[in-house]
């Protein structure tokens, strides 16, 4: 069992390495990090102690004095080596860098600085690190306005706002789940090594220009978000980012959408779903007060389409309280997608058998089932 620490843990990539840990508790245990533990000099030592790998990803990315980046970050290093030294830790200590180490910020400055005392340490110390050097991160629930631009659009554009654009330059990217199996891969390779110091350049594996990136996203917002439509996904780019921007909707108020019914004598009809991709279509019958689910999915797009019976849909987010409750009846039948990173359930609420329309983008795979079982 290989004991993890991540200063930064509530952050962006801090948040999602911590719950990809989670998918593997035979592997890893995680040991919890406060911000607070900074400035508590015990705590700190107690963390640094309890790890046999630190990721340091704590660090200060916006401001509005640059040198108030550079002290915090710069600061934040020496804090972290001087407990390691304190406790005579041996822990295999991963930096988040960034790209903009060449540029002439403050911000690029700190980062260099930080990951070039971690090579000191190490060195002096036999010990091991990995300073990785990453380009732009994007995926769900980053910070608009501070983490990306792709976050920044994403938001602006489900919430009806318009995106300005000064300039139409390149963006090179790493999606938050490819920078995760990067770190991981890092953690693994390095148990049998003895001491080193090296800095890792992490490639980006997509580019994309603003103006094509700010195109893309309101494709999705009105195709998906106003017409219910799956867009057509043509690119590894395409599905990632439309899973990032289905995560900064509103889901509080937009879900549950109704359908339309077409009734005369005979009957009702109903159109469940417009696809411009693939993937399966399943149905269910639930008896009464029965609960299905509880788990959740990395990757995969989801719909439930309730049309017979009540029911409740129930989302969490990983790593968070809030509960997201959606009360449906097939009298007025709706659906409800499954953002990713959110476990969800759906219960039968009513008196007779519930019945649901599942469709979900690909084929299940019994091998890779991106499905992961926890209570909502």
């Amino acid at each position: 069992m290989i004991k993890i620490g991540i200063t930064g843990q509530a952050g962006f990539v801090g948040k999602h390495i911590y719950n990809t840990l989670g998918l593997f508790a035979d592997k890893y245990e995680r040991i919890p990090f406060e911000k607070s533990f900074f400035d508590d000099d015990s705590k700190l030592d107690s963390f640094v102690k309890n790890c046999d790998v630190i990721l340091h990803l704590a660090a200060m990315n916006r401001h509005n004095d640059a040198n108030v980046i550079y002290n915090t970050n710069v600061e934040l290093v020496y804090k972290l080596i001087t407990s390691l030294e304190r406790t005579s830790s041996k822990a295999h200590v991963l930096f988040s860098s960034s790209t903009q180490e060449e540029r002439d910020n403050l911000y690029g400055k700190s980062k260099k600085e930080g990951r070039e005392l971690l090579v000191n340490w190490a060195k002096r110390n036999e010990a091991q690190f990995t300073g990785l050097v990453i380009p732009n991160v994007f995926g769900p629930f980053g910070h608009p306005y501070y983490n990306s631009v792709v976050a920044t659009f994403c938001h602006q554009i489900s919430h009806g706002e318009t995106p300005k654009v000064d300039s139409n330059g390149n963006i090179n990217l790493i999606y938050v789940g490819e920078l995760v199996a990067e770190f991981i891969k890092h953690i693994d390779e390095a148990i049998s090594k003895g001491s080193f110091a090296n800095t890792y350049i992490v490639k980006h594996n997509h580019e994309i220009t603003v103006l094509e990136l700010l195109d893309k996203i309101n494709n999705f917002y009105n195709e998906y978000q106003k017409s219910g439509i799956i867009p057509e996904l043509r690119s590894s780019l395409d599905y990632l980012l439309f899973n990032t921007f289905r995560c900064y909707m509103p889901l509080k108020t937009h879900f549950p959408v109704k359908f339309v019914s077409h009734k005369d004598p005979r009957g009702a009809f109903t159109e469940i779903i417009r696809l411009n991709v693939g993937g399966q279509v399943s149905f269910s019958t639930t008896v009464p007060q029965i609960t299905r689910g509880n788990h959740f999915h990395t990757r995969k797009i989801e719909r439930f389409a309730v049309i017979k019976g009540k029911a409740l849909i129930q989302l969490r987010q990983i790593g968070t309280d809030e509960m997201l409750d959606y009360y449906l009846d097939g009298e007025e039948p709706a659906y409800v997608d499954m953002p990713i990173w959110y476990t969800h359930n759906i219960k039968n609420i009513g008196e007779e058998e519930l019945y649901t329309i599942f469709w979900i983008n690909e084929f299940y795979d019994p091998a890779d089932p991106d499905t992961f079982f926890e209570n909502v």
